[in-house]
């Protein structure tokens, strides 16, 4: 058994010797499609290490045989190294820039990602050794950095993915169709309104009952300066003039009011 596995291992290397040729020399689609055939274990295997509950192992397999297709196209036969050396940092390196670039809803910095997928693989993998949930300790320990680097990594792994607020509100009446956005607050307008015009009211109290009623006239129901003179008996002028007066008080009262 020893003597076939040792005369399998040179063969199988002619083998991969003769289809990267045959693909590089004549661009034989066969010979390429056989090399990711060879190879795809390699790739799959890979891609497991980056398996997480909300990311579908079949997801990650196509990104690392994307990874296997581009290092297949730029492999040198005639390279000193066998090709699965070249190949596990090409398919690691699209598996990484798959979680930097696509499935990190809010941008973080890409240190503070890589650092949050390792507390995210020791998590996992110390709450299986240990049956519990780790300490912070035993996460800085197993990922090689400080205690405050991995709360600001697990911190940074809530950008991983964001809910929208169209999706539907936890424990609420799904005939009703409640989604998130109905339960996040937003400023009340009504509010600045109901104190602009307790402020408005007091201020008004400073000038006379003549002087209330022209700018009720002018301001509230929008009539012209002829149209409030000839209801009350004055001319244009006056009445241009009685806004202006009234004005000028408001603005005086205002201004010491907030000076006090």
């Amino acid at each position: 058994m020893r003597t076939m596995s040792a005369a399998a291992g040179p063969e199988r290397t002619r083998e991969d010797r003769e289809l990267f040729l045959r693909h590089q020399r004549d661009r034989d689609p066969a010979a390429r499609e056989a090399l990711v055939q060879r190879f795809m274990p390699l790739a799959r295997q890979l891609a497991r290490r980056y398996q997480r509950a909300d990311e579908p192992l079949e997801d990650l397999v196509q990104v690392a045989a994307l990874g296997l297709i581009k290092a297949i196209d730029r492999f040198s036969p005639d390279r000193e190294v066998a090709f699965s050396s070249y190949a596990v940092p090409t398919i690691l390196g699209e598996l990484k820039r798959h979680f930097r670039d696509r499935t990190w809803a809010v941008r973080v910095p890409r240190d503070l990602q890589e650092l949050s997928l390792k507390v995210d693989r020791a998590v996992g993998d110390l709450s299986r050794e240990s049956h519990k949930s780790p300490s912070v300790t035993q996460i800085s320990e197993r990922v090689g950095a400080s205690e405050e680097q991995v709360l600001e990594a697990l911190e940074a792994s809530g950008a991983y993915r964001a809910t929208s607020f169209d999706a539907p509100r936890a424990g609420g009446d799904e005939e009703s169709g409640d989604s998130l956005g109905d339960a996040v607050g937003h400023t009340d307008l009504g509010f600045g309104l109901a104190e602009d015009r307790a402020t408005l009211d007091r201020l008004m109290q400073s000038i006379g009952p003549r002087e209330r009623e022209v700018l009720r006239l002018r301001f509230v129901e929008d009539m012209t300066q002829a149209e409030i003179g000839e209801q009350i008996g004055v001319s244009q002028m006056q009445i241009s003039r009685l806004i202006r007066q009234s004005l000028a008080r408001l603005r005086s009262a205002a201004e010491n009011e907030r000076r006090h």
